[in-house]
């Protein structure tokens, strides 16, 4: 679609990726604590008191995914979490389970 590789990979990209996913403010991150601790998607989002952008992101970016012919296990199971379609449990399980492959360009 364009984009620049570099720019995933500075602190735009990965930088952003990697505080989402470990810094102890990161709304997101824990929108993700509270539901695998069984809260809804919406009970979750309710006590932030703050937007968690991928709460919101997460139907989007699947969908233009699919559009695409992207496969984005991690967000489909994202996607699912927040439906309770899935548990964290099953979600980890599907993912480790998950066989090897390699990424394409």
């Amino acid at each position: 679609m364009g984009a620049q590789p570099a720019t995933f990979m500075g602190l735009s990209g990965m930088g952003d990726l990697v505080l989402t996913a470990t810094g102890e403010l990161s709304r997101n991150r824990k929108v993700g604590l509270l539901l695998a601790q069984g809260m809804s998607a919406e009970q979750a989002v309710q006590s932030l008191g703050h937007v968690a952008e991928g709460a919101y992101s997460a139907r989007t970016v699947l969908a233009r995914a699919q559009t695409l012919g992207v496969d984005m296990p991690i967000t489909r199971c994202v996607v699912g979490l927040l439906d309770g379609s899935i548990n964290a449990e099953r979600a980890a399980r599907f993912l480790m389970e998950r066989d090897a492959k390699t990424e394409h360009e």
